[in-house]
């Protein structure tokens, strides 16, 4: 490796430590008495996605991390930060990364594995150093990126398109025929924790996750995707006698607490990436809430 690369990571290893932001999540009791921007500020992060930077949001939510890295020209870097208390990200952690821009490529402790859009990556915990470059610097790669805590070791393993474990869900009659992608999970790539994968809804569909469900025994971390500017998706939260909704955007991600619903309407078809972190890894691991006890 070169000594260019060599202090352009050192440099944006700085600028990381600089960028990890907290988010603590409100409990259920809370939440309810909270107004539409509170639950925004609570919930909500919209600003990620940045070009030529690399920001993580640290939460209490299961301790999971928020990120994305936009890398330009210079590599950009995964480093630690103060509130891991680690000597390297991965020390203590496993991560999935989702490519949503242009052609890219992530050096896991320097093996690459190239993504297109569309394709996730899993890295594995103890990987030491991760970095993240751009093909075409004027249409960069967009990775985002879900840390959860891992108790065991797995392999950094790529997912490249048409290799998730496909289902194909809904019907056009109730708006939400769908695609579901599960790339991190129990029948494809191996975590300590972190199932990941995005669910793509078709033309005129509109809804997704509805009947609504809860899991107590996992939280779950929605990233929306695949928008025009003027579109935007109805997230449906709270508990499920007690719901609220936030505006979401593209490229913004809602965090969901195991006591939550998380359900959305949006004014067109749109994709979302999902991740969850908890006891388990069942998919189908669900609290499913009748549609006439929904309030």
């Amino acid at each position: 490796m070169s000594n260019i690369l060599t202090v352009a990571r050192r440099t944006r290893a700085l600028e990381i430590f600089k960028h990890m932001k907290k988010r603590y999540v409100p409990c259920r009791l809370a939440a309810e008495k909270m107004s539409t921007q509170q639950l925004r500020d609570a919930f909500l992060i919209d600003d990620l996605f940045a070009e030529g930077r690399l920001d993580l949001y640290y939460t209490d939510c299961d301790r999971a991390v928020v990120g994305s890295a936009c890398p330009l020209d210079t590599p950009l870097s995964l480093s630690t930060a103060e509130e891991l208390k680690s000597e390297f990200f991965c020390q203590r952690r496993e991560l999935g990364v989702l490519n949503i821009g242009g052609d890219g490529t992530v050096s896991v402790d320097g093996s690459d594995y190239r993504l297109c859009a569309g394709e996730v990556l899993y890295v594995g915990r103890g990987s030491r150093e991760v970095v993240f470059m751009s093909d075409n610097p004027s249409k960069c790669a967009q990775f985002y990126l879900l840390s959860y805590p891992a108790h065991k070791e797995f392999p950094t393993e790529k997912s490249a398109l048409g290799q998730a474990n496909m289902i194909n869900l809904g019907s056009k009659s109730l708006a939400n025929e769908r695609t579901i992608n599960q790339a991190i999970c129990e029948a494809k790539i191996h975590s300590s924790q972190l199932v990941m994968g995005y669910t793509k809804l078709a033309d005129g569909s509109v809804w997704n996750t509805m009947p609504v469900h809860t899991h107590e025994r996992r939280s779950e971390i929605y990233m929306y995707f695949g928008m025009n500017p003027d579109d935007c998706v109805f997230h449906i939260m709270g508990a499920p006698e007690d719901t609220r909704h936030i505006v979401v955007r593209n490229r913004q991600v809602v965090i969901s607490p195991s006591w939550s619903v998380h359900s959305g309407c949006g004014t067109r078809a749109y994709t979302f990436c999902w991740g969850m972190g908890g006891e388990n890894q069942r998919f189908d691991d669900m609290d499913e809430v009748p549609m006439k006890e929904l309030r």
